[in-house]
């Protein structure tokens, strides 16, 4: 028997919309007071969801279950394993001695460590991005701020803040192709919208990450490496997304902005920059020692992410021939030894959308878990991680001593992580999410705003841009149309609105806490970083609404009006 949602359960909006509101109210208060541990606050969320969903929505309870332990195991895999495998290769460079050359060498690039933020956490981050999302560029950045001194607390929020304007085109652009499988809108046409959008923030990011960090006065002692890494990112994401698509945006966008950097430190350093430089000297073969494992992880994250080889390890035909040819005869083992598709008992098929958060015809929602181990992101770095510690000298005793003490510390991180991802999954199967969605979508004229901070929530709420796209395209759609808006331009502002709730969703924040060692402290995070979050949400809004009703920006919307 299939179970439609319902938007107002309660029959009156206000009231619908309060109730809806319990679990992720409930969640962050829980998380910004500290009155509990993390891990306690996402388990009393969890439950707030089963109590909304089963009382206000009347969902059944195979369903809930199902739901539940669906998002759970999303969480554990491929997140949590993300999470679990960077640590990994983490506490293998610090074990061995080797990031304290890597900082040092660092240090001579870029001593001042307002520039080595934007170089890291900015430029670096939004390449990773590029080919492997789900919270792996807050992991490793936040990993690499720690060891260059930042406070646990300032490496977790500037890494946050940073890995904002890469969202919209991560991991070769699944959130924007995603958003066109889901809407029927050309894929070409939502990249371009985006990239119209995105990339004055893409500018504005390294010079708002670095006063968050060290104030005004301090940004604007460094403002050309900002002004390099911004316009290095901005530039090339324009000219990618409009005239080629959205896969290589980020992958092509972060290097540009990491060479700009690199190019500019060459002939110019912040003042009092100079003497420290000078101070260091580090022989050539052991920087590239220092330097190695990482060059290692990110040639196999980048080949990771490559379709081709996703393609290959799940089992999948290639789409080119000569290629197919050449994977064809491995296919039957892959696909039987790489990838497992188990379908969610008591919710696949089970759950049924309805107007107007989707189309008359909608087919019920699928819930299918996909057990990819080979192509994940995760195995990639865990083989990064192996290969790494075997070229810095570790015994196999020594990585299995290793990843024994990593999964200790990371233990009560992946608990909570599978908890959010449980709520955050039946919200969606429930209808909660939707309820909040249609509350903003009845906001008629000033929808170009309210709609931007949709897609704001639908990350929040979910911790993915892609989910956010698949939760709200639909609605974005049908709301623009009935309002005489361009359906492309709010298609692209969930994603490029969506991008700036990536900081505040509880699964990142549980990322960055791991990762910088500041886990049970989330409060505190999250605290420093919302109102960052909604304020540039805010902006994205209106940079929106002036794309929709003011000229000469309306000449910058695709599909018109």
């Amino acid at each position: 028997m299939i179970w439609a949602q319902q938007y107002h359960p309660l029959g009156n909006v206000w009231l619908s919309t309060l109730v809806a509101c319990l679990p992720v109210a409930g969640l962050l208060g829980l998380i910004a007071t500290g009155w509990v541990r993390i891990h306690w606050a996402a388990f009393i969320g969890l439950g707030l969801a089963l109590g909304v969903a089963g009382w206000a929505y009347a969902m059944p309870a195979s369903a809930m279950i199902g739901a539940t332990l669906y998002g759970a195991a999303y969480g554990l895999f491929p997140i949590g394993w993300i999470v679990l495998n960077v640590l990994f290769f983490y506490h293998l460079t610090v074990r061995t001695g080797l990031f304290e050359i890597l900082r040092d060498s660092l240090s001579r690039v870029a001593p001042d460590p307002r520039v080595q933020l934007i170089l890291i956490a900015f430029s670096l981050g939004a390449f990773i991005e590029g080919v492997a999302g789900f919270g792996t560029p807050v992991a490793i950045t936040g990993a690499i701020l720690i060891q260059l001194r930042f406070k646990p607390l300032d490496a977790s929020v500037l890494a946050l803040i940073a890995n904002t304007a890469p969202v919209a085109f991560g991991s070769l652009g699944i959130p924007i192709t995603t958003l066109s499988q889901v809407t029927g809108m050309d894929v070409h046409e939502l990249s371009r919208m985006a990239g119209r959008q995105l990339p004055i923030f893409s500018v504005i990011i390294p010079f708002w990450v670095v006063a968050a960090y060290s104030g005004w006065r301090g940004m604007l002692g460094i403002w050309p490496v900002a002004l390099a890494a911004g316009l290095g990112f901005a530039v090339p994401q324009f000219l990618v997304s409009n005239f080629h698509g959205p896969w290589l945006v980020d992958n092509v966008s972060g290097a540009c902005s990491m060479g700009a950097v690199v190019i500019l430190l060459r002939y110019w350093q912040p003042a009092g920059s100079v003497a420290q430089k000078e101070s260091v000297s580090i022989p050539r073969r052991q920087v590239f020692r220092a330097w190695l494992p990482w060059i290692i992880l990110s040639a196999l994250i980048f080949f990771w992410g490559l379709p081709q080889t996703k393609n290959l390890l799940d089992g999948r035909p290639q789409t080119s021939p000569w290629l197919e040819r050449w994977c064809e005869p491995t296919r039957a083992f892959f696909a039987k030894a790489g990838r497992v598709d188990i379908p969610v008992a008591g919710l696949d098929g089970k759950v049924q959308r309805v107007p107007p958060v989707a189309p008359a015809d909608a087919k019920p929602e699928k819930a299918v878990y996909t057990l990819n181990w080979l192509s994940a992101t995760g195995t990639g770095i865990l083989l990064a991680g192996i290969i790494a510690g075997l070229v810095m000298g570790c015994s196999v005793k020594d990585l299995l001593q290793s990843y024994g003490r990593t999964l200790m510390t990371a233990r009560f991180s992946l608990l909570t992580i599978a908890a959010m991802l449980g709520l955050g999954h039946l919200t969606k199967y429930s209808g909660i999410d939707a309820t909040l969605g249609l509350f903003l979508a009845g906001t008629g004229v000033a929808y170009p705003f309210f709609g931007t901070l949709l897609g704001w929530l639908g990350v929040a709420l979910t911790g993915s841009d892609t989910a956010s796209n698949v939760l709200f395209g639909s609605l974005q759609k049908i709301t623009a149309e009935q309002l005489g808006l361009s359906p492309v331009l709010m298609g692209a502002a969930n994603s490029t609105g969506g991008v700036m709730g990536k900081m505040i969703d509880a699964q990142s924040i549980v990322v960055a806490s791991t990762a910088t060692g500041f886990y049970g402290r989330e409060g505190e995070i999250l605290r420093r970083v919302f109102w960052h979050s909604l304020t540039l949400a805010c902006l994205v809004g209106a940079w929106v609404t002036l794309q929709a009703y003011v000229p000469p920006f309306t000449t910058m919307v695709i599909g018109g009006r």
